[in-house]
């Protein structure tokens, strides 16, 4: 069984998923496959192949795969899709991790996050729970964010004051970048930075797809008493093209599954704690 699921892509109940749902599922499929044919398509996801040819159409005219005779190639390995295309991805084990880092804030805190899907839920967790509240009125955390869906979730919940960096917007991941980020962290101080990732390994520590949103990481990490890493398994032992921190810059790493046994040592010895999220 295990190494029929490694060399083929389970096929996917659709019946029922929204458009969106079915465009993140082919959009996963051509990841993981490099390039696609229709009737792969069709049988993966169990559509028609006037149905995967008009998701193909929708995708390639969003410059997010490649059309090609009779399918759809991927992009390549550097490309980032937008964050509305991520949000399916490990959905379950990103709310799990949430609730665990939440746990790690305490009332009074200062909060640094940065965008992406994970920190999201983090922001959510934040949001939602009664334990940061204060009886005295005032607010229970202050987040700092470059990340303005973040800010816009966050900025009805009064317990939360919100703290927005000036910078330049990325599409893709709504986040701002740029020196008008570096010169707002500069001035403040933080008790902790939560941070999403796209890749965890020993030998390059945290990464991500972007050098603009790498350095505004960095920015967030220097300025932070403790920095949390927050990913899921599948960014375990994975490199992308712009480093954040070493390992032994961050405090704790929340994740959803035991780490591989080589990862889980480097950390060991870079004095990283690790919390299995449940």
């Amino acid at each position: 069984m295990g190494i029929i699921l490694h060399h083929t892509i389970e096929k996917r109940v659709t019946s029922a998923m929204t458009q969106q749902q079915r465009l993140n599922a082919l959009l996963e499929l051509i990841s993981e496959r490099g390039n696609v044919s229709i009737a792969e398509i069709s049988d993966s996801l169990d559509i028609s192949a006037a149905t995967a040819r008009r998701d193909l159409t929708t995708l390639a005219e969003q410059r997010l795969v490649t059309r090609t005779h009779g399918g759809a190639a991927a992009l390549g390995t550097g490309y980032e899709l937008p964050l509305q295309y991520k949000i399916a991805r490990q959905a379950e084990a990103k709310v799990a991790i949430a609730r665990a880092a939440a746990e790690l804030v305490a009332v009074g805190d200062s909060v640094g996050l940065n965008g992406g899907t994970t920190t999201s839920e983090v922001a959510r967790a934040l949001g939602r729970t009664d334990r940061l509240a204060r009886t005295d009125g005032d607010f229970g955390v202050t987040i700092v964010t470059n990340a303005l869906n973040i800010a816009y979730e966050l900025s009805v919940r009064s317990h939360v004051k919100i703290v927005v960096t000036g910078g330049i917007a990325r599409r893709q991941s709504y986040e701002l970048v740029g020196s008008l980020v570096s010169n707002t962290l500069s001035e403040l101080a933080l008790d902790i930075a939560i941070l999403g990732v796209d890749g965890l390994s020993s030998q390059f520590g945290a990464t991500t797809l972007h050098e603009g949103e790498a350095d505004v990481s960095q920015q967030f990490g220097k300025v932070a008493k403790k920095v949390v890493v927050v990913a899921d398994s599948t960014k375990m032992g994975k490199t992308t093209f712009a480093r954040i921190c070493r390992l032994d810059q961050i405090d704790i790493l929340v994740t959803d599954a035991p780490v591989p046994a080589p990862l889980d040592e480097a950390l060991a010895a870079a004095g990283v704690r690790v919390i299995v999220a449940k």
